[in-house]
């Protein structure tokens, strides 16, 4: 199973990530919890200033990711990764090319991720000292098929939302 969250910054696919790694892993599964922010550092693109910033860099690192991700899988070892990559060209390559993959989309709206704000992105931003911001001033493609989408609500925090995507995941037998 290749879990792919995604959402735009701030949306919480780390956290939900981290959660439902914890309880996959506590069920024995052989598992490899994946970030985009860490795995920004590992293949080289550290600084919002860096060029991989603008699409046709992002594009490239998430395809990166998905083929990490297909290397991984071969190995019957299933990922969860949470990565913003809103790509259509990527999300067809992966359901194309990984088998088990479950494509989970965080839907939250630009209000709430300007308040949650956990990394200053959209208030420098909005000051003006950063650009390249995923969602603003670069383009993204919605998930037009995602297999299940979070829509923001504020009642509704991770742990909530992981019981979700592990029935859901369940119901399709990925785990």
């Amino acid at each position: 199973m290749i879990l792919w969250i995604t959402g735009l910054s701030g949306a919480g696919k780390s956290t939900l990530a981290n959660e439902v790694a914890v309880r996959l892993r506590a069920d024995g599964r052989p598992l490899v919890m994946l970030d985009g922010d860490e795995l920004r550092a590992v293949f080289g693109a550290v600084a919002a200033t860096d060029t991989n910033h603008g699409r046709q860099g992002r594009l490239a690192l998430a395809m990166q990711y998905a083929r990490l991700c297909q290397l991984i899988g071969a190995q019957g070892i299933s990922v969860v990764i949470a990565t913003i990559s809103l790509f259509h060209e990527v999300h067809e390559w992966n359901r194309a090319n990984l088998p088990g993959y479950f494509e989970a989309y965080l839907k939250v709206p630009l209000e709430e991720l300007r308040r949650r704000d956990p990394k200053g992105i959209y208030r420098r931003f909005d000051e003006g000292t950063l650009s390249s911001v995923a969602g603003l001033d670069l383009p993204v493609d919605e998930p037009t098929a995602p297999d299940w989408t979070a829509e923001f609500t504020p009642d509704r925090g991770a742990a909530a939302l992981a019981t979700e995507l592990i029935s859901e995941l369940q119901k399709r037998k990925l785990t």
